[in-house]
């Protein structure tokens, strides 16, 4: 639905795994995208800045600063903002038991979406329901590692393609549907998300987290998986009929991944 100054109006926006912070996160994408949409709900799902990161090695750009503005705008205009740490902003966690909430942003451990068509969906990050996550932490920190060296690797290969005219193409990504136990580890994921969402007797559940965007039934319940803004650039959305779409920001808009919208300017590296 398109509102009279040309901006798409949402009932519900979700996004998670910006992860701000981090070379790859694509926070010009993330920032077309919030400068042309009008919703009465914001749900961060997880992992909007990536703590694991800049404990390692402080990186900032003045986009990323940019992104916490518009969102903080958002909440002035009115915006119901609802963030839900994941495990790489785990920090906030700790300030949840006390009802933090800053510039109206509410913070949360978890939250039930009430859909407009009277359906209510489970929304949380999700790595509570990872096995890695959960009971081997320093296998997540090696993947995690390991992810950044897939999207190294991506870089330098897609920059011999565009030598050779070709377009981009994610690598990491394919690497990791190649993998069979990434592809078992993901229908794992998603059972047991659906399967948390049927039990407490709800119509589905939002989650973000393995940057794998998805809207499918699972077990009898709709599995929703907003996707990440480092390479695939997806939102969920519902609109004001509560219909749900995955909106692929960077594919319908046409944006290179070959170079920015704007000239970030970085503060630290």
């Amino acid at each position: 639905m398109q509102t009279t100054d040309s901006k798409r109006r949402y009932r519900a926006i979700f996004l998670s795994d910006v992860h701000l912070g981090t070379r790859g996160c694509r926070a010009d994408f993330l920032l077309d995208f919030l400068k042309r949409v009008e919703c009465d709900q914001l749900y961060l799902v997880g992992d909007i800045f990536d703590g694991w990161r800049l404990r390692k090695s402080w990186y900032w750009t003045a986009e990323f600063d940019e992104v916490l503005r518009q969102i903080l705008g958002m909440a002035r205009q009115g915006v119901e903002v609802t963030y839900i740490p994941g495990n790489h902003d785990e920090m906030f966690r700790d300030w949840i038991g006390f009802g933090f909430e800053v510039a109206g942003v509410k913070m949360a451990r978890e939250a039930v979406h009430d859909g407009a068509d009277g359906r209510r969906y489970l929304v949380i990050h999700g790595d509570e329901f990872d096995g890695v996550i959960r009971y081997a932490k320093f296998l997540a920190h090696l993947g995690d590692w390991a992810y950044d060296w897939a999207l190294t690797l991506n870089r330098v290969f897609n920059s011999v393609r565009r030598r050779l005219g070709y377009p981009y193409w994610s690598l990491s990504q394919w690497l990791k549907r190649q993998v069979k136990e990434a592809v078992k580890a993901i229908d794992r994921f998603e059972g047991a998300l659906a399967g948390e969402a049927k039990r407490r007797g709800l119509d589905g559940v939002v989650c973000g987290h393995i940057h794998h965007a998805e809207m499918r039934m699972v077990q009898g319940v709709m599995y929703m998986n907003d996707g990440d803004w480092v390479e695939s650039c997806t939102a969920l959305v519902e609109h004001d009929d509560g219909r749900f779409e995955l909106v692929d920001w960077a594919a319908e808009n046409r944006l290179s991944f070959w170079r920015r919208l704007e000239r970030p300017a970085v503060a630290a590296a």
